[in-house]
């Protein structure tokens, strides 16, 4: 086995056409290797699809550690990778809105991943065309932090002009997009961020920054509609004290409750009675507090995708790229995301 470290150390070849980051088990970096496997072929109603580039996010380290077993039961080996964005090569039976050529991009299925490959086949009701206005690189950046801002902000806080919302962690990959997002709803957000990403929080259009290396925000803030909650821990127990009563925060970070398993991951009884009791001390503060309290998991949606293509095309939203790393540093690339200081997104590129 390779791992990704001894790899990076080497001297590179460009990826061929079967070159993809497989992990033969989940525990740790060096269950991850490089290996030439079969070019998959699309199966019915699905596209097969070159990939030009893929981002990287906290899920596939906690998903390479084995840290999301209990969530999401893969099957070994498997490809890592959640989005991607590429050029469709073959389409499988009963695809209608794609064709050889088209250029497009993707948040995997949570059960099947593969985006760190040369290719990928996708199943095609969560492809969308990629933005006209983006290369391939910045358009792998968006797929999940842009679905799970939108979903997060328009599903479940559901966002109007004139709401009151703090989003903690706003300089991060999906902060970037959830500040702009709220805005475009015209709410007035509040958001945290070291000296070093206040100039970009505030340039998205974020109404107040705290600084949270010298501030306190419980100082700062009060009475916001609702939170999204992109850090956990402390401060996701602590955003309970600024939200109103009758408010609500959705949280990416904390712990999941109930509806997670049976709305997010459409499990049974037995999940969700297990979430009961691990959330039970947060939705205690959050009763406490008069606050509804939400964990999401997004979901892959081609319909969503093509949201955030318009206003993306519109110049509504903008990517905010942290890294470009070649697929030859894709084991750096993990590392620099594992730091957890990365502002907007980091992206491999397989060219």
């Amino acid at each position: 086995m390779v791992n990704l470290d001894e790899f990076m150390r080497r001297s590179y070849h460009p990826p061929s056409a079967h070159a993809r980051v497989r992990s033969h088990e989940v525990r740790g970096p060096d269950a991850a290797e490089l290996r030439d496997v079969s070019a998959p072929a699309p199966g019915r109603s699905e596209v097969g699809i070159a990939v030009k580039a893929a981002g990287l996010n906290p899920v596939d380290f906690k998903t390479r550690d084995g840290k999301l077993r209990l969530i999401n039961k893969l099957e070994l080996p498997i490809i890592l990778g959640c989005e991607l964005s590429g050029v469709v090569t073959s389409v499988g039976e009963g695809v209608t809105r794609f064709r050889p050529g088209d250029e497009v991009f993707a948040r995997v299925a949570k059960d099947h991943l593969g985006a760190f490959a040369a290719t990928a086949c996708v199943s095609e009701d969560l492809v969308a065309r990629k933005p006209a206005s983006l290369d391939f690189a910045r358009a792998a950046a968006v797929p999940l932090a842009g679905l799970t801002a939108l979903q997060a902000l328009r599903d479940e806080i559901m966002v109007t002009p004139g709401m009151r919302v703090f989003i903690p962690g706003g300089a991060g990959g999906v902060g970037t997009f959830a500040i702009q997002i709220a805005k475009h709803w015209s709410a007035n957000v509040a958001t945290t961020a070291s000296p070093r990403g206040r100039a970009l929080v505030e340039r998205l259009g974020a109404d107040l920054v705290v600084d949270y290396t010298t501030q306190d925000f419980t100082k700062v803030l009060r009475d916001n509609d609702a939170a999204f909650d992109l850090v956990g821990g402390d401060t996701l127990e602590r955003a309970f004290s600024v939200v109103r009563r009758g408010g609500k925060i959705v949280s990416i970070a904390g712990r999941p409750e109930p509806m997670t398993a049976i709305k997010d991951l459409h499990r049974g009884v037995g999940l969700a009675t297990l979430f009961w009791f691990i959330s039970a001390d947060l939705r205690l503060r959050a009763w406490r507090a008069g606050v509804a309290y939400r964990y999401l998991f997004m979901h892959p949606s081609g319909e969503d995708l093509q949201v955030l293509a318009a206003l993306l095309d519109a110049k509504k939203l903008e990517v905010v790229i942290d890294e470009v790393f070649p697929f030859a540093r894709i084991a750096e690339a993990f590392a620099y995301i594992e730091m957890g200081h990365a502002k907007g997104k980091v992206v491999v590129t397989m060219e």
